[in-house]
């Protein structure tokens, strides 16, 4: 990039000047200002000395009065001046119109700068501003003529002349607009002349293939503006060691938030970054394999791939897309996280690879105690990023040793995922409205080491009975018992396959597996129905669990009758059996 950066510069030169000279006509002969009208053209800033002395060298070879100051701030930046007000104010609008300065340079006085660290040696902060570069002032002004453009041999010949970092600053070009997408090696064989007649047919030139010298110019031109768009620039940050090109026009640093240091949007540009340092081991290095996948910047649809000390995680969803990068080596996990809106798809296109590519580390990872004081301690929050919440929550239970799920089926067909205990991924297989009951199949291999037993007759009526389920969408972390007593084995209006319950239910209980003393399942918890009479306190529903061969009997599933001579079971272990038996099923979109 920084190779491409350097030819662009020395293709421009010649117009640079040109423009300067004729600027210089345009303004004729000014007397000398006032001190109090001595300002400066700002073009960048940056947090290191190092990269502040590349870009001033480098914006030094064609804008005359490049200076480099220390902000009082404490930043490097890169100034043209001193100028008139006049003088910038024209200097300014030319040299934005010309391509030749960042869009967003400004005016400055020297109030914002401390001492001058380029030129070596140089001492501007006080002296006069510059006058124009050409005392005669024509009335009109007449540009040159352009050369004629060169004949197809001629452009060989010029090309002849590159270098290998042109060259290969050519490709790199091209590889970012698209039209090229081999490797990146100097080499002008057949795919570097099928991207440069792609190129040209973009832009409405003769497709030769061979790219003229005002062609190169236009697009090393058309790619600096992309990236001056983009703002990227080398972050090297000694607390977490990492060094990394990112998008500055787009983020900038938010704030450390333990094992992040985070990049927040620019002017709504909808690009965070994610820096990832922390001491661990492979251990640890799972662990937040697992935790960024919770989080909201993570969408649930994506490709993961995981090694013993890396992994891979990319999300994409209708309004957000994110790709993390982890790495364990020497005791300390590195990576970055990368995360935008969908309208920027195609220009974080280009800006992933860089991002991959520039990366490197150095000793040294945040320190633990690296924590906003003022950060959000919600449940809901890791680090001060949101961690996802499904659409909704309720209970289930294993149906057999397969894997199959029971609950109810309210709602599932506004789900795009289904998720049993937050992390195997379900599919419908069967669903019966008007029972409101429904049968969830894994899509991976899932074997349960506890499924339901059904009895073969009706329960007794009046017998304590438990519902193990998650009540409060399943913050509790785990099942719990929800002790009561089965009122009836029929509904409120005499429906045979419905049995009455006397205990409160929470809404997230509902298909919840209601078990006798001996841990059999004689009921599906139903949920409070939402429309007529609302129901009194301590009445809620089930499907009786004697009924369920004829309630699934389309299904194609085979249903375990419970033993009949099962014997009671201890409260502790009817709640072991119930935490076993039932499961969290969760929707999301």
């Amino acid at each position: 990039m920084v190779r491409g950066f350097f030819i662009m510069l020395l293709a421009l030169r010649r117009i640079f000047l040109c423009f300067f000279v004729m600027l210089g006509l345009a303004l004729g002969t000014a007397p000398a200002a006032e001190a109090q009208d001595r300002v400066w053209l700002q073009l960048e800033a940056h947090p290191d000395l190092a990269t502040a002395e590349a870009r001033v060298r480098a914006y030094s070879r064609i804008l005359p009065d490049v200076n480099g100051y220390q902000m009082r701030s404490g930043w490097y930046a890169i100034a043209l001046g001193p100028y008139s007000q006049t003088d910038a104010n024209q200097l300014l609008n030319g040299l934005r119109g010309q391509g030749a300065i960042p869009g967003d340079s400004y005016l400055a006085d020297a109030g914002l700068y401390s001492q001058q660290y380029f030129p070596v040696g140089a001492s501007t902060l006080d002296a006069a501003p510059a006058g124009p570069a050409t005392p005669a002032l024509p009335a009109q002004p007449v540009a040159a003529p352009e050369p004629p453009e060169e004949t197809v041999q001629e452009a060989r010949q010029s090309e002849s002349q590159l270098d290998r970092p042109a060259r290969e600053a050519l490709q790199i070009a091209m590889q970012w607009f698209g039209h090229y997408n081999s490797g990146i090696d100097g080499a002008f064989g057949p795919g570097t002349r099928r991207g440069m007649a792609s190129w040209q047919a973009s832009q409405g030139f003769e497709e030769t293939g061979v790219l003229t010298t005002r062609q190169r110019a236009l697009l090393l031109g058309q790619y600096q503006g992309e990236l001056a768009a983009l703002g990227m620039r080398t972050v090297r940050d000694e607390r977490a060691g990492i060094e990394i090109e990112l998008p500055l026009a787009m983020v900038e640093f938010s704030r450390y938030e333990f094992p992040f240091a985070q990049y927040d949007e620019v002017d709504g540009s909808g690009v965070q970054v994610l820096l990832i340092s922390q001491e661990g081991t492979r251990a640890t290095l799972g662990g937040l394999y697992e935790i960024m996948q919770t989080l909201d910047i993570v969408p649930l649809e994506g490709e993961r791939s995981r090694r013993e000390n890396s992994f891979v995680l990319t999300g994409q969803s209708g309004t957000l897309r994110s790709h993390t990068v982890a790495r364990l080596q020497d005791g300390e996990i590195k990576g970055f996280t990368l995360i935008w809106t969908p309208e920027r798809d195609a220009q974080m296109d280009r800006v992933l690879p860089m991002l991959e590519e520039s990366f490197s580390t150095f000793s040294g990872t945040l320190d633990p105690g690296a924590i906003d004081p003022g950060l959000d301690q919600s449940a809901d929050l890791v680090s001060g990023l949101t961690v996802r919440q499904p659409d909704w929550s309720r209970s289930g239970f294993f149906l057999n040793g397969q894997g199959n799920v029971l609950t109810t089926a309210e709602d599932l067909g506004s789900c795009t995922r289904v998720l049993v205990n937050e992390q195997y991924a379900m599919r419908v297989s069967y669903s019966d409205a008007a029972m409101n009951v429904a049968v969830l199949s894994p899509t991976q291999s899932l074997a349960p080491t506890t499924f339901a037993g059904f009895p073969q007759t009706p329960a007794r009526i009046r017998s304590d009975v438990a519902v193990a389920g998650f009540p409060y969408e399943g913050a509790l972390g785990a099942a719990s018992l929800n002790f009561g007593t089965l009122a009836d084995l029929s509904g409120l209006n005499g429906e045979p396959m419905i049995a009455r319950l006397a205990m409160d239910i929470e809404p997230s209980e509902a298909g919840a597996p209601v078990l006798d003393s001996a841990g059999t399942v004689i009921g599906m918890v139903l949920p409070e129905p939402t429309t007529g009479r609302a129901l009194p306190e301590g009445v809620s529903f089930a499907l009786r669990g004697d009924q369920m061969n004829g309630i699934l009997a389309d299904a194609g599933v085979t249903l375990t009758a419970a033993s009949v001579t099962a014997q009671p079971l201890t409260r502790t272990a009817l709640a072991r059996r119930g935490m076993d038996l039932a499961v969290l099923v969760t929707c999301w979109n």
